[in-house]
């Protein structure tokens, strides 16, 4: 660091104003060096905003469905990537959002690619306008281009000159270029110097010292650091993450466990990254308690349904196989057909739900989302019961149609010809059904027929509730009603109510009786064919039997989204125990 910015700094008074702005300024710091991450975030909530969009187009417009190669026949709408092939495969031009359409905003300062002396930073600053705030703003584009160190520092040798000090917020944005680079020598030197010159940092600049200080030897750094955040609030899960990977690289693997004890007992869940250093580093240490806890960290994660990521997973992999004398071997294989492993023909744990899950969804679905205040928005409470009756008085179904959902696959002058084709394509298969429609489809139209109608009466039983009532809980209720024998077709993926329902157990349980339940159509041509998506027949979850692991894991470069699970699996198994 220049002589004169270090006799500056240690020289600085702290004002109240300093600590106001350091404090209003220690968020963004922490995320900056993420922005083009965030970015990507908002693009996809867009993204996912676009795609909720398009259902309802097609649910209101009645277009026509189209149906990509790779999604016919067996892929499940709930394996990862698959909401990306239905975006690229609908060709409507209304599905196009106009994200684009934003103009870039100009960017008034030319970043300099080398440091800049005194003379011309000021010829630059002249030239942007004397733009406010023009330091931070400078520091602020190096951290998003990533820019030279280097310029930072001459930036910072600048402001000594003019102004006799620096900012706070302009230090610890200069910290974050230092850590966002990975540069232990400027991160140490500017440390010192805040030690010197605050009597106290806030607690995104001790993040950042945790982050820079955990790629080094300081591990005792990492723990002050880490203590001075717990005065304040409960540090993240990245925060003992970055001091676990430190604690690991020094070989202080009862440091790291301890630190883990302490994020579970303040109910956070490690990184993928920090598990993936725990099992990196479990290679070196043999002993029988590190490796009870590393089967313990993927049980974890089989109980919070959270997927590996490819690197994760090779890692685990690895570990597994280096364990001496249990000749462990691990392959990697795709999404069961059946309800065994390909790899390994292991039996692998069924989709179906237990008994006593499925006694609790149903009680949960009941109370959340069938009697939740939230159904009478769009139904009444009379509308719900005389259902319910009508329910109860019929024998259970096997599967349940959303009658309107179904009919808006195809065009609009063919809607009841759609769904008597779906529901006598069911009814030839022995299948009792109910078809759930609106009032509205009674009524003789272009789109519907009285004599279709007539006919679907003949084969299922159907109900017709009021043209504005919502139907999704009336579909739940008479599934949920009829047994764990019976689901129900809808494309409706039913992320509402799962958000309704009030703990992450129950969502999970939701989730997994929604894959075993929910049918879909892959392929309907209209009079020829119908095809509906295969529903798995085992549950995608890190799963055990004590002699083999099976673990689905997230493929790198395939986009998933919540609501859908990988396709990959890695299967372990020790070699005596290899079935043939």
């Amino acid at each position: 660091m220049n002589v004169l910015l270090q006799a500056c700094l240690k020289g600085f008074n702290v004002t109240e104003q300093v600590l106001v702005d350091a404090l209003q300024s220690s968020k963004y710091v922490y995320f900056t060096s993420s922005h083009f991450r965030f970015s990507t975030s908002r693009f996809q909530a867009l993204k996912e905003c676009k795609d909720s969009t398009e259902r309802k187009k097609v649910r209101t417009e009645n277009v026509k469905l189209k149906f990509g190669k790779r999604d016919r026949g067996c892929v499940s709408v709930f394996l990862a990537g698959s909401a990306k092939r239905r975006a690229e495969n609908n060709v409507n031009g209304y599905n196009k959002l106009a994200i684009t359409d934003v103009e870039p905003k100009t960017e008034r300062i030319k970043i300099p690619t080398s440091p800049l002396n005194v003379r011309e930073w000021k010829e630059l600053k002249d030239e942007s306008g004397n733009l406010r705030r023009f330091e931070i703003r400078v520091m602020e584009l190096l951290l998003s281009k990533n820019g030279d160190i280097s310029v930072g520092k001459s930036l910072l040798n600048f402001v000594v000159v003019e102004n006799g000090t620096i900012e706070y917020e302009l230090l610890l944005k200069y910290l974050a270029l230092c850590v966002q680079q990975n540069n232990s020598a400027e991160i140490f030197d500017v440390y010192d110097i805040m030690k010197t010159a605050f009597k106290t940092l806030d607690t995104g600049a001790y993040r950042l010292l945790i982050k820079g200080f955990s790629r080094t030897e300081r591990l005792a750094e990492c723990l002050s650091c880490l203590e001075s955040i717990k005065k304040v609030i409960t540090p993240s899960s990245r925060n003992y993450g970055d001091v676990m990977v430190c604690a690991l690289a020094q070989k202080e693997a009862n440091t790291a466990w301890s630190l883990y004890e302490e994020m579970l007992r303040s109910n956070l869940i490690p990184n993928l990254e920090t598990i993936e250093a725990l099992f990196s580093s479990g290679r070196n240490f043999s002993d029988t308690d590190y490796t009870t806890k590393l089967i313990n960290t993927l049980l974890l994660l089989r109980d919070n349904q959270i997927f590996p990521d490819e690197s994760l997973m090779l890692a685990v992999k690895s570990w597994f196989e280096s364990l001496p004398g249990q000749q462990w071997e691990g392959q990697l294989t795709a999404v069961p057909r059946g309800s065994q492993c390909p790899s390994c023909g292991t039996q692998l744990e069924s989709i179906l739900l237990s008994e006593e899950e499925y006694l609790q969804l149903q009680s949960r679905i009941m109370n959340d989302v069938i009697h939740g205040t939230d159904v009478f928005k769009k139904t009444t409470p009379e509308e719900l019961e005389r259902f319910q009756k009508f329910v109860k008085r019929c024998p259970p179904f096997d599967v349940v149609i959303d009658g309107l959902n179904v009919a808006n696959i195809s065009s609009k002058e063919r809607q009841s010809q759609t769904l008597l084709d779906v529901v006598s394509y069911l009814a030839n298969q022995g299948q009792r059904l109910l078809v759930l429609g609106r009032k509205h489809m009674l009524k003789e139209t272009h789109a519907w027929k009285r004599h279709h109608i007539a006919t679907i009466q003949d084969k299922a039983t159907c109900f017709f509730t009021e043209n504005v009532s919502e139907d999704d809980p009336f579909l739940l209720y008479a599934t949920l009603h009829s047994g764990n024998h019976c689901k129900f077709l809808s494309r409706d993926l039913m992320r509402d109510h799962k958000a309704c329902l009030p703990d992450s157990s129950t969502r999970r349980l939701f989730f997994k009786w929604q894959r075993g339940h929910q049918l879909v159509i892959s392929s309907y041509i209209p009079g020829k064919k119908i095809m509906l998506q295969v529903t798995p027949n085992v549950d995608t979850i890190i799963q055990t039997t004590g002699d083999s692991w099976h673990i689905p894991y997230d493929e790198r470069g395939v986009e998933r989204y919540s609501y859908e699970v990988p396709r990959k699996w890695l299967c372990l198994i020790r070699k005596e125990f290899e079935k043939h």
